[in-house]
């Protein structure tokens, strides 16, 4: 009983604080769009920190628990926030700067978190060898910043549902754009190709987490936990 209690609970930590940092992403791109003059996500209760308002089924419950059951830092993705671009002056730089809201929200929320790591002197190693046991507080507040890290920069593949799709565009040309539009109807295939098969989960987590890793040891100080 107590091995399957030492199991599960640090995989429902692990999706709690996605949840949670799925949420304050959610609620910057809906902020964003507000402030640019985008009223739809207020509109819809999409400003909510109630992670209720923000949850996708596979995004954001079943995916990070696969994650979790093997072994990878979880992340996912909620329901795509609304966004109309014709309440934007410039309608590719409004979706640029809705879409990257999201991941910078992350990013914040990591460097805060880091800042909290250093300032009480938790050691990353003691956390990454004995998890709960070293502390409870010590272990979620290094998975926080983890988590929203890998959030962030995984977010920017250009990939939909990805933030990343939102950001690309205002760097193609309207040729470019044609063309980026014939491969989005893929995305949530690509998706899960890069999650199920094997070599190109390799091959793209390899990269991404070529970019996480000095980034988190930036905020942590120390070398991350994975």
């Amino acid at each position: 009983m107590e091995y399957a209690i030492n199991q599960v609970l640090p995989i429902a930590i692990q999706i709690g604080i996605v949840l949670f940092c799925i949420t304050i992403h959610e609620v910057s791109h809906g902020q964003a769009a507000r402030i640019l003059g985008d009223p739809t996500a207020e509109s819809q209760g999409r400003l909510s920190l109630n992670p209720l308002r923000h949850i996708d089924p596979f995004g954001t419950v079943i995916l990070p628990l696969l994650l979790a059951i093997s072994g990878v830092p979880p992340f996912g993705y909620a329901k795509p926030v609304p966004v109309n671009p014709r309440y934007f002056r410039d309608h590719k730089m409004g979706m640029f700067l809705t879409g990257l809201a999201g991941p910078a929200s992350n990013l914040v929320a990591a460097a805060a978190g880091g800042l909290a790591v250093r300032l009480l002197g938790i050691s990353v190693a003691a956390v990454g060898l004995q998890g709960l046991g070293a502390s409870a507080a010590a272990y979620v507040l290094v998975l926080f910043v983890e988590i929203n890290v890998v959030l962030a920069i995984f977010n920017m593949l250009p990939i939909p549902p990805m933030d990343g799709s939102r950001v690309l565009p205002l760097f193609l040309s309207d040729k470019g754009m044609y063309y980026y539009r014939q491969f989005e109807r893929y995305g949530i295939l690509i998706v899960f190709l890069i999650i199920l098969v094997p070599s190109i989960n390799r091959l793209v987590f390899g990269a991404i987490f070529a970019v996480i890793n000095p980034i988190l040891t930036l905020l942590l100080g120390q070398t991350p936990l994975f």
